[in-house]
């Protein structure tokens, strides 16, 4: 699993596919590219999350209140 973050990709360390359903769902990590709420840092080029929250498929961002 990678993040990209300002057009730079970065493995992630900290959680895995598995963690968010079913990877070869019609919208899992396998079919698609998925958007997602992250913190943390790159430490070594990877990307270490301490916060992951995967977005509905389809949408870039939840709607503020």
């Amino acid at each position: 699993m990678a993040v990209q973050i300002k057009n730079k990709k970065y493995f992630v360390e900290g959680t895995t596919l598995d963690d968010h359903g079913n990877p070869h769902a019609a919208d899992g990590f396998c079919a698609a590219v998925r958007k997602a709420e992250v913190q943390g840092e790159v430490i070594n080029g990877n990307f270490r999350v301490t916060y992951f929250k995967l977005l509905p498929a389809g949408n870039k961002k939840p709607a503020s209140h």
